[in-house]
């Protein structure tokens, strides 16, 4: 039986989701929800971005002024209050970008991912992981990289059997023929790609040089994230060098989408995927 996930990530993005659109609904501005609730406008606009653990009281103020009744405020109220209750990953100390990220991972049932030169870290093995960490441009201390080897490994339960995850990976031929960490390390991880692509709810797919140009020839890696609420729509993460985008728009959610397919279609199939593992394996010396 799967178990119920939380997340004060998914929560605050609900609640944002929710006050902007009261406000949107009510025809008031910032400045005057924010004087009525006794905080700053700027403390409005940090709640409606979901960058902010509202408070409880905050919240009740403003369901106040938009007019809600005791129902629907009870429930805005206990939805603060699960923004701040903290999830597993906020015991280390993760950049922000990779926090925001897990939070929304932890909850999602869904999950669309195309790497371009690297493998995806849902299907990473430890060595992998810290391979990719030496090759940065800052040297990372050990209890980092350990720090970082935890939390990606307890990420991947959620690819397990009690709690699964569908996930669509599409691999750009690149990330399988790329030896990070040297011959061993990548025999280590190709063994354990195919070991993932035959686990329940996971496809992976390599789309091959040979497939010549396509869509997102330009774009570069992206992950779609879906959710088990209707309330919380998908999300396209895109990480950046020095940051990362969140798309939350219909337009763009539907745009990555057609990408994704796009490549899943130009890809070889689950079967034809291992087969060229395979190879690559076997050409390692």
């Amino acid at each position: 039986m799967a178990t119920k996930r939380t997340s004060p990530t998914v929560r605050r993005r609900r609640l944002a989701a929710i006050l902007r659109q009261l406000r949107k609904d009510a025809k008031k501005t910032r400045e005057e929800a924010a004087e009525f609730a006794g905080i700053s406008p700027v403390t409005i606009s940090r709640i409606e971005a979901a960058a902010h653990n509202p408070k409880p009281g905050d919240i009740a103020m403003l369901c106040k002024f938009y007019g809600l009744d005791d129902q629907v405020t009870d429930e805005l109220v206990a939805l603060a209050r699960q923004c701040r209750i903290k999830g597993w990953w906020q015991q280390y100390d993760l950049p922000d970008i990779v926090s925001a990220y897990t939070g929304l991972e932890e909850e999602a049932a869904t999950i669309q991912q195309y790497s371009v030169d690297v493998i995806p870290g849902l299907l990473q093995t430890e060595a992998y992981i810290q391979a990719v960490a030496a090759a940065e441009l800052r040297a990372y201390s050990e209890e980092e990289v350990n720090q970082a080897v935890t939390v990606r490994v307890t990420r991947q339960e959620r690819l397990g059997v009690q709690d699964p995850l569908t996930a669509w990976f599409v691999l750009n031929e690149d990330a399988i023929r790329r030896q990070v960490g040297g011959t061993e390390v990548m025999r280590g991880q190709l063994h354990h790609l195919l070991t993932m692509s035959r686990a329940d709810g996971v496809e992976l797919q390599v789309l091959p040089f040979d497939a010549g140009a396509h869509p997102a020839i330009a774009n570069g890696a992206f992950t779609v994230l879906g959710f088990p609420e209707q309330v919380d729509p998908d999300v396209v993460y895109i990480e950046l060098r020095m940051g990362s985008v969140y798309l939350e728009k219909p337009a763009e959610i539907d745009t990555y989408l057609q990408l994704f397919n796009q490549l899943r279609a130009r890809a070889l199939g689950p079967g034809e995927s291992r087969s060229m593992i395979e190879e690559v394996i076997a050409s390692l010396t």
